[in-house]
């Protein structure tokens, strides 16, 4: 069965933002770990109409995120539920979601921010299509993190 996306809901917000809790290092991706970020997205007004429950036979599996760079570039945001990672999952979803961008916002480009330890998700984008950009620091989680910006060309 396919992927669904509809607006994210506020109770479907706080099941992310709450019980979504991610092992070891993935840790980094849990709503809690960074205040700003998890008022952010607990905010129906800071999320406005750009962050998508992505469900699969009515179940809650993941959210989309997208910001609207430029006319023609949509900068994204991604996650799946904590039980679901790690098992070959990801490419389905992700190539469901830019078939999803791909519809709804005619993009030139794609593109998204991942942090250089989390080499599974990178091995998954570069997999689908998405291309290194460059390297950067950013202050999140109580400390600075190096990321990678990668584009993918539509």
């Amino acid at each position: 069965m396919a992927y669904k996306f509809s607006m994210l809901t506020q109770e479907q917000a706080e099941i992310i933002a709450f019980d979504w809790h991610y092992d070891g290092e993935y840790s980094f991706y849990n709503m809690e770990a960074d205040k700003e970020d998890l008022d952010e997205f607990l905010n129906p007004e800071e999320r406005g109409n750009s962050t998508f429950a992505v469900t699969k036979e009515n179940e809650l599996v993941a959210f989309l995120s997208i910001s609207e760079v430029t006319d023609t570039i949509f900068d994204i945001g991604l996650g799946m539920r904590p039980d679901l990672t790690g098992k070959g999952n990801g490419t389905e979803f992700l190539r469901a979601g830019i078939n999803f961008i791909q519809s709804e916002f005619k993009p030139e480009k794609i593109t998204l921010s991942v942090a250089t330890f989390n080499q599974r998700a990178i091995k998954l984008y570069r997999k689908v299509g998405f291309k290194d950009v460059e390297t950067f620091m950013q202050d999140t989680n109580g400390s600075t993190f190096e990321f990678l910006k990668m584009v993918y060309e539509c």
